[in-house]
C-alpha cells in the first residue's frame, strides 16, 4: 500500500439509480421526440472526427441541410452547440465593435439577440412590436432607411409567441442600403416554407431539436456571399474563439484542418433527422404541419381554448392558445404530464400565466397526437 497516496473524499460519491425516464410526449415548444431512426444513429459506433467516413458524413450533412434551408450557400454547417450557440456564432463573426445592428423585437429572441449584440460591441438598435404581432415590410424599410444597419436581425418563428414573420422582399431592402439580412430559423426550419436564397438572406441558424427533430445539442448555420465578405475583412478577430466560423471552416472545408472534436454521434443524428425530411419531401413535410395545426386550432377552438396569435401570421409549428378565465395555467400542464405524460409549457414575460405553448413540430406533428392532446386538454381542464 501506498502511504503516499492521497485519502480519497467519498462525500459526493452518491449510489444512484440506473436511468428509467417515463415516455413523454413532448409537445411543448422544444425539444420535439425524434423517431427510432434517430435514436439508432446517436447510437451507432464512434468513429474518430477526421476519419474519411465521417468526413463524407459530414459534406453528406452539409448537403441535406442546404436543401431543407433552400439555399446554394457554401458555407453550411452544424454548430456545435444548441441554438443560442449557432445564434451567438451569427453575431460574433459578424459584429464588430461600433456595427449599427437593427433588430426586431417582438418577443423574447429578439431580447436575445439584442443582448448578445451588445455583447460584441454593437451600436444595437430596436425595431419593436407587441409580442404575438409582427413587422411589415414597409415598417422595416423606413427602420433600415433611417438607422442604416450594417445589420438586421429577426425571428422568423417567434417560439415565445407562435408568431411566423412575413419574409417577402425585406432581403431586397436589404440589399439595396448594403445591410446583411440575419434571420433566426430555430422554430421554423423544417417544419415551413423557409426559402433563404429566394429571401435574399445572407446569414441564418436553427435548432436540431425542434422541426428537424434531433436530439438537443447540434445547431446548423449559414453564411452566404455577403456575409462571407464582411467576415474576412473583419478588422479585429472574432471574440469567440470556439464559434469563430473562419477558424471552423477549415474543418468544415476541404483543408479539414482541426479546430475541436466534433459531436461525432450528434452529426450521425442530425444526418438522420435531415434524412427523413428529404425522404418526406419538403412540400409535403410543409403541408402536414399546416394540416395537423389547423386541426388542432379548430379543436381547441371547440373546447373553449382560442389561439393567441392573429390566424394570418400563426407558426404551424407552435401556438400559443389563450388560458380560459378561471383555468389554472401551470395546473393544467402539470395535470396533462401527470396523468397523459404529455408535456405542454407556459409561458414567460407579458404572457406568463396568461398562454400555453403547443408545439406540433417534425416527427410529433401527427393527426394522433392532435386528437389526444384535445382531450386530454379538456380532462385537464375540467379537473385540474
Amino acid at each position: 500500500m501506498d502511504h503516499n497516496a492521497p485519502v480519497v473524499n467519498d462525500k459526493h460519491r452518491i449510489r444512484t439509480a440506473q436511468l428509467d425516464l417515463p415516455p413523454r410526449l413532448l409537445l411543448g415548444p422544444g425539444p420535439s421526440n425524434y423517431s427510432n431512426r434517430v435514436r439508432q444513429a446517436l447510437s451507432t459506433n464512434e468513429i474518430g472526427h477526421l476519419d474519411p467516413r465521417f468526413i463524407d458524413i459530414m459534406n453528406e450533412t452539409q448537403e441535406l441541410l442546404r436543401y431543407v434551408w433552400q439555399t446554394d450557400h457554401a458555407f453550411t454547417i452544424p454548430v456545435s452547440g444548441t441554438g443560442s450557440a449557432a445564434m451567438e456564432a451569427s453575431l460574433a463573426n459578424l459584429v464588430e465593435p461600433g456595427d449599427v445592428v437593427l433588430i426586431g423585437v417582438n418577443g423574447y429572441f429578439g431580447e436575445r439577440l439584442c443582448d448578445m449584440a451588445s455583447r460584441y460591441g454593437a451600436d444595437v438598435r430596436r425595431l419593436e412590436k407587441g409580442w404575438g404581432e409582427v413587422f411589415t415590410t414597409d415598417e422595416i424599410g423606413e427602420a433600415i432607411e433611417f438607422h442604416r444597419p450594417s445589420i438586421l436581425g429577426l425571428i422568423h418563428a417567434e417560439t415565445a409567441t407562435g408568431a411566423l414573420q412575413p419574409m417577402d422582399r425585406i432581403g431586397k431592402l436589404c440589399r439595396e442600403f448594403n445591410c446583411l439580412l440575419l434571420l433566426d430559423t430555430v422554430t421554423s426550419l423544417g417544419g415551413v416554407p423557409v426559402t433563404l436564397d429566394r429571401w435574399h438572406v445572407d446569414v441564418a441558424y436553427s435548432g436540431g431539436q425542434k422541426c428537424i427533430s434531433c436530439p438537443p445539442g447540434i445547431a446548423p448555420l449559414t453564411l452566404g456571399p455577403r456575409a462571407l465578405e464582411k467576415l474576412n475583412r473583419r478588422k479585429t478577430k472574432v471574440a469567440n474563439w470556439y464559434l469563430d466560423m473562419s477558424l471552423l471552416s477549415k474543418y468544415w472545408g476541404p483543408e479539414r484542418t482541426y479546430h475541436h472534436t466534433a459531436p461525432v454521434n450528434m452529426v450521425f443524428a442530425l444526418r438522420e433527422a435531415l434524412r427523413i425530411i428529404a425522404e418526406e419531401g419538403l412540400e409535403d413535410r410543409w403541408e402536414r404541419h399546416s394540416r395537423n395545426a389547423t386541426a388542432l386550432w379548430e379543436g381547441l377552438e371547440e373546447i373553449g381554448v382560442s389561439p393567441y396569435v392573429s390566424e394570418e401570421w400563426r407558426l404551424p409549428s407552435l401556438t400559443t392558445a389563450i388560458v380560459p378565465e378561471g383555468v389554472d395555467a401551470k395546473a393544467v400542464a402539470a395535470y396533462l404530464l401527470e396523468h397523459f405524460n404529455i408535456e405542454i409549457a407556459g409561458a414567460f414575460g407579458p404572457l406568463a400565466g396568461k398562454v400555453w405553448r403547443i408545439g406540433l413540430m417534425g416527427h410529433n406533428s401527427r393527426h394522433e397526437n392532435v386528437v389526444l392532446l384535445l382531450a386530454a386538454l379538456k380532462e385537464a381542464m375540467d379537473n385540474a
